[in-house]
């Protein structure tokens, strides 16, 4: 059974659109070759809150859903480290499609530190 800190839980997920809209009217944008990484700070939340956004130019249905699996995944194992009230947006560009994992996570650390959303290892 997974540890309860590397889980992923609904209550740590952006869902509503507004939400989303807060987060591009407010936050900052991080822009790598294969996502952009938006970030809003507030003291409000106890824990940060990601969404995850990939479009149709991504690709068809297939391939949307395992870009999403894979990105969820990157966040889901650096979410410990996560630094607490910070939203974060995900988006997908056409060329994480096909990307390998690995190129993804180097890409997703690097756009991390830039924004500097997480905090020391514990």
């Amino acid at each position: 059974m997974p540890s309860a800190r590397l889980r992923f839980p609904k209550a740590a997920r952006l869902c509503r659109a507004g939400e989303f809209a807060t987060l591009k009217r407010d936050g900052r944008s991080f822009h790598g070759k294969l996502m952009v990484l938006s970030v809003l700070k507030s003291a409000a939340e106890t824990e940060a809150r990601i969404g995850l956004i990939t479009s149709r130019r991504v690709g068809g249905a297939v391939v949307r859903v395992r870009v999403r699996r894979r990105l969820r995944e990157l966040v889901r194992a650096a979410r410990p480290q996560m630094k607490a009230g910070v939203w974060l947006a995900l988006i997908a560009r056409q060329a994480a499609a096909r990307a390998s994992f690995e190129s993804l996570r180097a890409e997703w650390l690097i756009l991390a530190e830039r924004s500097s959303i997480l905090g020391p290892c514990s």
